[in-house]
């Protein structure tokens, strides 16, 4: 098995704070894309850009991809403050996407990613082609999970981010996975220490920060794509599928636990295409 990448960044951008966004361009030269929409790929929590390296080559067949490396993750700089908002993701994005010229999205987050996601809808409606929740939720965290991120936060800071990552990671996967997938597992943890100590502790501490924002994917004017695994130990598919309609579409991916683009990827990708093409 050839052994994923850290990120797939070819590309950063100094934002106005002094910070650098890193992420991956499908089509990074000036000039070779006049598309003025592109497919925008927001990762999870200890991740990278390189969580979707399984799916991207498929995807750029259907349009320019850009997969940034969030805040305090992968090849990006972590900011020294806490706790990182949601809100303070959203506009790195909307910064990265007003520099690159881009004047509509198809925006999928993952995970964390898909809370961040929520809040640059919250934002910028105008911006988005359409909107697509993979392993996610629009509710905040109960009072269990906010005790949760404050024991992470303070694991982070006192132990650093390889243990943390160590005992993360195998619980993304679906149980049966845990065994067959266990050169993904550690490819995924070594992803998973290149994020900032301090900067994974202050996204943390912005998951439990985070409002309820059903009504923001309730009342979005644009067609919705709600992906869960049926095997998501993390996020259980009823907190995916909290909304329905003429204009969302929702898929259970059989057998997934919370990371479908590395254990099904042929899967997620096929809802993924099908989802762009019926735009």
């Amino acid at each position: 098995m050839t052994k994923k990448p850290l990120s797939l960044a070819n590309n950063a951008f100094q934002l106005p704070n002094g910070q650098t966004i890193a992420y991956y361009d499908s089509t990074p030269q000036a000039g070779e894309s006049t598309a003025d929409t592109a497919i925008v790929l927001l990762h999870g929590f200890c991740g990278s850009s390189a969580y979707w390296v399984e799916v991207v080559s498929a995807l750029s067949t259907h349009g320019r991809v850009i997969a940034p490396d969030l805040r305090g993750h992968g090849g990006s700089t972590a900011p020294d403050q806490s706790p990182y908002e949601m809100e303070q993701f959203a506009e790195d994005l909307f910064v990265l996407v007003s520099e690159l010229g881009i004047e509509r999205i198809c925006l999928f987050g993952h995970s964390l990613g898909g809370y961040v996601s929520l809040a640059f809808a919250e934002r910028h409606p105008e911006l988005l082609k359409s909107f697509a929740l993979v392993h996610s939720t629009a509710k905040p965290d109960s009072e269990e999970a906010k005790g949760n991120r404050d024991k992470a936060a303070k694991a982070l800071l006192a132990d650093g981010i390889a243990p943390f990552v160590e005992g993360l990671v195998p619980k993304l996967f679906a149980p049966a996975h845990k065994e067959t997938m266990a050169a993904a597992i550690s490819d995924m943890i070594e992803i998973g220490r290149g994020t900032s100590a301090a900067g994974a502790a202050a996204t943390a501490l912005g998951m439990k920060a985070r409002p309820d924002r059903t009504g923001v994917l309730e009342g979005l004017d644009v067609p919705r794509l709600l992906v869960a695994g049926s095997e998501d130990g993390v996020i259980a598919p009823a907190n995916t599928f909290t909304v329905d309609g003429p204009h969302v579409t929702q898929a259970l991916l059989e057998g997934s636990g919370h990371m479908s683009m590395i254990e099904a990827p042929e899967q997620l990708v096929h809802e993924m295409i099908a989802f762009l093409k019926s735009l």
